[in-house]
């Protein structure tokens, strides 16, 4: 069929070049300028010689220009490679700018990782012990069996090689280990270090079940109490560790507030002992916020006989030296040389818990005040302001006079609310 005269005039569509450039036209080029290989790949020769490659192309409906590299360290071959790759990249919509630059950024190790965590996280920490605590767990079981290997590619084969040794025989390190490494690959992903799911997740279904049955502290009866008081007492003990044993008992709280306890938090014309939120800062404590404890008669005439040997230092029970407290275990040890395996130092608060409850008719909140702890209906917690100090006093006058009571009988008092 006849062309038309339409079309005969119609000037022919220029063809856009491809793969014009070879590797022997490149080496010899010397003039400066642009040279067109295909595909939007340029070699440009600059005015100093040196020759480097280009790609022109459409990012996101804009023209620019991303530069592949200079010829001595990016072939020919390899020029086409990059820029095939990025134009894919441009043409599904994404940005090879920002794809160049994280293939160009370094995946740190797993230990890498998990020291920029701690590092980051630790100001959040409750205490340096803590602290240190965290990271050496996973110094102990992550590090000696992947942290070597990069974030991105410790998958959950490794977790479980580093779990199962542990995961039986200490099950409580296993489970902060676990909950520590989830952490970590979290922090990498939120990074953009790794992608997928987290391979912690659902390493459980393939361990063996913990028994989830929790072990109380071992507590002495109430009744026993009276006697415990005096068996301490009379051991041999030092008088700082004996005072403040029976103090912790008397005001039934945890072991870490008593030990810290300072004289400034005292105030003896009200008897009243003030222990600040900030103590919820050192090892071993709970409390976020300021707790007020009634100070029995008997609890008055201890803090006298600790005066006399705190030398004027902070605390009122001192360890070794009058600058610092005594030591987290001073009661454990205390409990060693009695010979007592029955009993724990926690324990005395449930103690003083079974009595209030059997022996006395005050309130359960007042009972649960005294223990210093929260109201688990938060609704309910958030309208009482109340910290029923004034009843509080008359249970733990109560409690202090039970506990410290001597002889055959011992008088068990059952106070009005």
């Amino acid at each position: 069929m006849a062309s038309s005269p339409e079309s005969a005039k119609r000037p022919e569509r220029k063809k856009y070049p491809e793969k014009a450039l070879s590797a022997t036209k490149v080496r010899n080029i010397a003039k400066p300028g642009r040279y067109a290989d295909g595909n939007g790949l340029y070699l440009v020769v600059d005015p100093s010689r040196a020759k480097r490659w280009i790609l022109r192309t459409l990012v996101h409906g804009k023209r620019c220009d991303l530069g592949l590299g200079g010829l001595s360290v990016v072939s020919l071959a390899e020029a086409r490679e990059e820029a095939l790759k990025l134009r894919k990249i441009a043409r599904a919509g994404g940005d090879p700018l920002a794809a160049r630059r994280k293939e160009r950024r370094t995946v740190p190790t797993f230990e890498q990782a998990a020291r920029q965590v701690h590092a980051e996280q630790c100001k959040a920490f409750r205490n340096a012990k803590h602290a240190a605590q965290w990271l050496k767990t996973l110094e102990d079981y992550a590090f000696p069996v992947f942290g070597a290997k990069h974030v991105d590619m410790v998958d959950s084969a490794d977790v479980l090689k580093a779990l199962s040794p542990i995961w039986m025989g200490k099950p409580e390190t296993a489970r902060r280990v676990k909950q520590r490494l989830k952490t970590v690959f979290d922090w990498a992903k939120a990074s953009g270090y790794r992608t997928g799911d987290n391979p912690t997740e659902g390493i459980t279904k393939v361990l063996p079940k913990h028994d989830t049955k929790h072990e109380h502290h071992l507590a002495l009866a109430y009744a026993q109490v009276p006697a415990f008081i005096t068996g301490l007492r009379e051991s041999n003990t030092a008088a700082s560790v004996k005072l403040a044993f029976e103090f912790m008992i008397l005001t039934v709280l945890r072991t870490a507030e008593v030990l810290f306890a300072k004289w400034t938090e005292i105030d003896m014309a009200a008897r009243t002992w003030t222990v600040p939120a900030t103590r919820g800062n050192e090892p071993g404590m709970k409390m976020k916020q300021e707790h007020r404890v009634p100070l029995s008669a008997r609890c008055i005439q201890m803090l006298g006989e600790a005066k006399k040997i705190s030398n004027d230092g902070p605390y009122i029970f001192p360890g070794r030296t009058p600058s610092k407290p005594l030591s987290d275990m001073a009661f454990n040890m205390a409990l060693r040389r009695m010979q007592r395996s029955d009993c724990t130092p926690h324990g005395f608060r449930s103690s003083f818990r079974d009595w209030a409850a059997e022996k006395t008719n005050f309130p359960n909140e007042v009972c649960e005040a005294a223990l210093a702890h929260k109201l688990e209906n938060k609704t309910e917690g958030a309208y009482r302001r109340t910290d029923f100090f004034e009843k509080r006093r008359t249970l733990m006058e109560a409690w202090s006079s039970f506990a410290t009571a001597t002889g055959a009988k011992v008088i068990t008092m059952k106070m009005k609310a």
